[in-house]
C-alpha cells in the first residue's frame, strides 16, 4: 500500500530515490518501503508514540519492526554515511575530515564534575 498522506516530514521524490539506492531493497508487499519511511519521519518529528501514529500511515507494528531490523543491520549509519559523503563530495571536500572540533566548554564542565564527585567522596 502506498502512502497518499501529504504530511511535511514526507520524503520528496530525490530524498526516496538516494534512500532506495542504499538499501536497494526489493521486497514486495502491502507497504512499500517509501510509506514506511514516511511513517518514521513523521514519528521522530512529532515525537509522538509508536501506537498512537495516525491511522493513514503504515501500521506501527509493521513500522517498529523495519526500524528495529534497520538499526540492528546498521542501516541508519549506512544511510548517514552514504550522504554525508555526497554532501562533501558535491562540497569540493575530501570525504574523509580533515579535522575534529570538540566543545571545550563541555569538556571543562565533565572535569569540574569530576572533581566535584572527587572533593565529595573524600568528605564522606
Amino acid at each position: 500500500m502506498i502512502n497518499t498522506s501529504n504530511y511535511p516530514t514526507n520524503l520528496t521524490d530525490s530524498q526516496y530515490s538516494a534512500i532506495l539506492a542504499i538499501i536497494n531493497d526489493n521486497r514486495k508487499g502491502k507497504y512499500d518501503i517509501r510509506s514506511i519511511f514516511d511513517t518514521l519521519f513523521y514519528l521522530i518529528e512529532t515525537g509522538c508514540q509508536w501506537r498512537m501514529l495516525p491511522k493513514d500511515l503504515s501500521p506501527w507494528k509493521l513500522v517498529y519492526y523495519y526500524f528495529s531490523k534497520w538499526k540492528n543491520d546498521g542501516v541508519f549509519e549506512k544511510i548517514n554515511e552514504v550522504l554525508r559523503n555526497q554532501a562533501r563530495q558535491k562540497r569540493n571536500k575530501k570525504i574523509s575530515p580533515s579535522i575534529g572540533l570538540i566543545d571545550s566548554q563541555r569538556v571543562k564542565l565533565q572535569e569540574s564534575e569530576v572533581k566535584n564527585a572527587v572533593l565529595m567522596e573524600e568528605k564522606t
